[in-house]
C-alpha cells in the first residue's frame, strides 16, 4: 500500500521561506515521479514542482520558478520543496503527488493515477 506524508507547512510572512517534505512508501525501491501541487480557497488544485528522478528532469511551474526548488534523498523515496521569497498568492494548501514507474506524468491529473498525501496548509501574510 503506497502512503505519502507530507511535513512542513506552517505560517510565515511575505519574503520568508518553508520546507516542505514528503515520504514516500510502498513503490518499491522509489516512485517514478513526486510533484507538489496547491490548492487556495475557491480555485483549482494546480502543479507546482515536479521531479523524474531517473531522467533527471525538474519542472516548475511559471508562478514558482527561481523562488521554490524541488529535490529528493538519495533513496529518491523523500521530495522536499524548498520556498523561498514566498508572497501572499503562494498561500494554499500544498499536497505531494507520486506515481509507480512508467505510470504517466505526475502533472497529469486528468488520468487521475497521482497517489495523494493529505496536504500541508502555507499561509504568507503581508
Amino acid at each position: 500500500q503506497v502512503q505519502l506524508m507530507e511535513s512542513g507547512g506552517g505560517s510565515v510572512q511575505a519574503g520568508g521561506s518553508l520546507r516542505l517534505s514528503c515520504a514516500a512508501s510502498g513503490y518499491g525501491d522509489s516512485p517514478g515521479c513526486m510533484a507538489w501541487f496547491r490548492q487556495a480557497p475557491g480555485k483549482e488544485r494546480e502543479w507546482v514542482a515536479v521531479i523524474y528522478p531517473f531522467g533527471g528532469l525538474i519542472y516548475y511551474s511559471d508562478s514558482v520558478k527561481d523562488r521554490f526548488t524541488i529535490s529528493q534523498d538519495n533513496t529518491k523515496n523523500t521530495a522536499y520543496l524548498q520556498m523561498n521569497s514566498l508572497k501572499p498568492d503562494d498561500t494554499a494548501m500544498y499536497f505531494c503527488a507520486a506515481r509507480r514507474k512508467n505510470a504517466g506524468r505526475c502533472t497529469d491529473l486528468r488520468d487521475k493515477r497521482n497517489d495523494w498525501g493529505q496536504g500541508t496548509q502555507v499561509t504568507v501574510s503581508s
